[in-house]
């Protein structure tokens, strides 16, 4: 797939010479719009997800969603869907997005056909044992060769039984979302418990928890590492998508390298996307950072510092934003660790080591560690940047790219997975 066009590969990432003071406005959340996608899917009635992200990845999930028998209308900025009978055989296209592997299989088990699984090659990595393991406890018939990895085929008997079922969701949030956002559609609903190290990424989960409020879904969520969703109809709800925070990292951190101004249209006020917490870490690392309220600039506007700081963060609950950080901590004048981060190897790569291989190969003193890394500054230099088919590896690189001359990112059309046309949005503003 390219990225608004043929593009040279390696990409020259355009170098950054002068403090930028740019304003931008973002696509909507991937998280969010997938989420409110599937809960559209299995609704009461029609609704419209307005100002979805136009991706691969939401794309995907629509494409997911009509093959089991939903409407799924793409064809404007506003998506229409309109519930369907799942009562047909279908082949889902993961691809590359952990959100189609991992939330549709249990919507799949409402199915009355055989669905199958696959996606792109890096896809067949990314673990799922525990949701497919999940489903068969909970009623769903999972034929796949013992792997908990993709291919594998759901055969629905039109409903689900539910009820209570203890997960290991160290390894991803994703387990326990996608539990959720079909258990009320569940004939017991569903019960889930959670045993291993600490989950992840828990913003995403408390996404998903207020998603199904929102839809007049029960969820009891007050004893820890449990969460319960009772039986029950999922109210068709219209819904506005906010911009995705997490794709704000490499323009806002185009401000901390460039010692400039950007600001984000319209980041809301109050939001469960982990990428809110760009607000603190840019903070950390020297920068300062304010809400803009009226006019056509109200959002977040960051401004750079003369010298960004090295930081020392636990990145447990939003380790998608490790990339962008790790980039900029790479930049800064001073060392940096970035741990409780493990559950990351699990991502698109391996993004601890690919990190580590990838600034390691231009020049910054990185130690790799079980659960993060410690980047220790130095000169850098050009070369090629790796991105292993992940698009945060491809934001990492442009940031690299935007304070060191000559930066080549491999493959960056991989953005394509949340930000159709990245490079070129990119190029423009640098």
């Amino acid at each position: 797939m390219t990225d608004g066009g043929a593009l040279p590969d390696p990409w020259p990432a355009p170098r950054v010479h002068d403090p930028v003071d740019v304003t931008v406005s973002l696509p909507g959340s991937k998280s969010l719009a997938n989420r409110a996608l599937v809960l559209a899917a299995v609704s009461d009635g029609p609704s419209v997800v307005r100002r979805a992200l136009r991706s691969r990845d939401t794309l995907l999930m629509a494409a997911a969603l009509g093959s089991l028998g939903s409407d799924v209308d793409t064809a404007d900025a506003d998506w229409p869907v309109t519930p369907g009978a799942f009562d047909r055989d279908a082949d889902i296209d993961c691809g590359l997005a952990g959100t189609v592997m991992r939330f549709v299989p249990p919507v799949a088990g409402l199915s009355t056909g055989a669905v199958a699984f696959d996606g792109d090659p890096h896809m067949r990595q990314r673990p799922i044992g525990e949701v497919l393991t999940a489903l068969s406890a909970l009623g769903v018939r999972v034929d796949d060769d013992g792997r908990g990895a993709l291919p594998f085929t759901v055969r629905g008997t039109g409903s689900v039984p539910g009820g209570t079922v203890t997960i290991d969701a160290s390894a991803s949030s994703q387990f326990v979302s996608a539990l959720l956002l079909a258990g009320a559609r569940f004939e017991q609903g569903v019960d889930v418990r959670h045993d291993g190290k600490p989950v992840p990424s828990l913003p995403h989960i408390e996404m998903t928890v207020a998603v199904l409020r929102e839809r007049g879904v029960d969820v009891d969520d007050s004893e820890p590492n449990r969460w319960t969703v009772a039986p029950g109809p999922v109210k068709a709800v219209d819904v506005t998508i906010e911009p995705d925070l997490s794709n704000a990292a490499p323009f806002l951190a185009l401000a901390a390298v460039s010692g400039g101004r950007v600001t984000v249209r319209d980041w809301p006020a109050s939001t469960t996307q982990p990428g809110d917490e760009l607000r603190s870490i840019l903070s950390l690392m020297g920068c300062t950072v304010e809400t803009v309220t009226g006019g056509p600039d109200a959002g977040l506007r960051v401004t750079g510092p003369e010298r960004l700081q090295g930081v020392d963060l636990d990145l447990h609950d939003v380790g998608e934003l490790t990339p962008a950080v790790a980039a900029l901590c790479a930049l800064a004048e001073g060392p940096s660790h970035l741990r409780g981060i493990a559950h990351i190897r699990g991502h698109e790569t391996d993004r601890i080591t690919a990190l580590a291989t990838e600034l390691s190969a231009l020049g910054a003193g990185v130690v790799e560690h079980p659960d993060g890394l410690s980047i220790t500054p130095a000169p850098l230099h050009g070369g090629v940047f790796h991105t292993y088919a992940d698009h945060r590896m491809a934001h990492a690189g442009v940031i690299i790219g935007a304070g060191v001359d000559g930066v080549l990112v491999e493959d960056v059309a991989t953005t394509s997975k949340t930000f159709p046309d990245f490079a070129g949005f990119w190029s423009s503003l640098v």
